[in-house]
């Protein structure tokens, strides 16, 4: 439990900081005036004042703010420095700069992932590279590093012979022979279905085998790879969309729950996680539904093509719309949450 909320508040509150600063950032290079820079919601834990601007840290670490002069025309009291002040051009930086940095994000901790723990490839050889706490082969007392030797009596000579055998003996217990160098383990584990890979598993992760890899490579392999993620998500989304079916939607606790597990692996899988969570933010974000930048985007978009904002009523309207939007989506990604918990799926 602990951990799951130390990786939860860690996930979340880098991917509000790094969101947060895009919008900062960009308000203060156009000019505008920025009372607050808040991360989380709710009664402030901790604050300083720094210039015109209050920093602030806040109780419940799921989202954050910033205060900018003039967001209300009608309340701006920053005159020229007001956000309702400044060019078309001006206020859709700052809106789409905390999007951006979301996918600026995942580069730069790819980036370093790839730079400092190298490229590492699966080792098609039977041995342990991550044991799960809690699952089947911890239980069964095997360890990273154990090779396996046979899986009731036959002798497994590689990771897809290991895999291929556990996935055929779900629900039935078997023996394992595995070495832990000059020791022979004799132990019996029990592979159990799980919901998200759709077989049978013990919670083990094959070793692997790493080379080091220089700037330049880092850069392009991080590169590539958040652009296949992205791809894959939109490929996701467009799937969920055409199918109407938000089953695998999640919730802040859903987040939390995976963070946690990410977590027991390590923390170079967390911050890939970190990084994963962060383009689902930016693209999300990037709706066009009101109360969201999208949304915001898009009436600016508007008002560059008709010269003159939308009407106060107008766009009172639209946020309503995109907040009971926003509401119904975050009570379906609660709902499943709760279900997964209950069922454990």
């Amino acid at each position: 439990m602990v951990l799951t909320i130390a990786a939860a508040v860690f996930v979340f509150g880098l991917l509000v900081l790094v969101h947060e600063l895009g919008h900062f950032i960009t308000a203060k290079m156009t000019g505008m005036r920025v009372d607050e820079f808040a991360i989380g919601f709710g009664p402030k834990l901790f604050s300083f004042t720094r210039g015109e601007t209050v920093y602030s840290l806040r109780a419940i670490p799921l989202g954050g703010f910033n205060d900018i002069a003039g967001m209300d025309p009608a309340n701006n009291e920053a005159g020229a420095r007001g956000y309702c002040e400044k060019p078309v051009l001006s206020r859709m930086i700052v809106i789409l700069a905390g999007s951006v940095m979301n996918f600026v994000l995942p580069v730069l901790l790819f980036f370093g992932i790839f730079f400092f723990s190298g490229v590492s490839t699966p080792n098609p050889e039977p041995v342990l590279g991550t044991v799960i706490a809690g699952k089947a082969a911890e239980q069964a007392g095997l360890r990273d590093g154990d090779r396996i030797i046979s899986l009731d009596g036959k002798e497994i000579g590689s990771w897809t012979e290991f895999v291929d055998t556990i996935k055929d003996n779900q629900g039935t217990p078997v023996a394992v022979v595995a070495s832990r160098g000059d020791e022979t383990i004799r132990t019996t584990m029990t592979p159990v279905y799980d919901e998200k890979a759709q077989r049978a598993m013990v919670g083990v992760m094959s070793s692997v085998d790493t080379r080091q890899t220089g700037v330049f490579e880092s850069m392009g392999l991080a590169l590539q790879k958040t652009g296949m993620i992205i791809v894959m998500m939109l490929d996701a989304l467009a799937q969920i969309i055409l199918k109407l079916s938000g089953s695998e939607l999640a919730g802040p606790i859903g987040v939390a729950q995976m963070a946690g597990e990410v977590a027991q692996m390590g923390f170079v899988p967390l911050l890939n996680f970190a990084a994963f969570l962060s383009l689902n933010l930016g693209i999300v974000n990037l709706f066009p539904i009101p109360a969201l930048d999208g949304g915001h985007f898009v009436t600016l978009c508007v008002e560059a093509v008709r010269g003159k904002p939308m009407s106060p009523k107008a766009l009172e309207y639209t946020q309503k719309v995109g907040i009971v939007l926003l509401i119904l989506l975050m009570v379906l990604a609660t709902k499943n949450d709760i279900v997964r918990v209950f069922t454990g799926g």
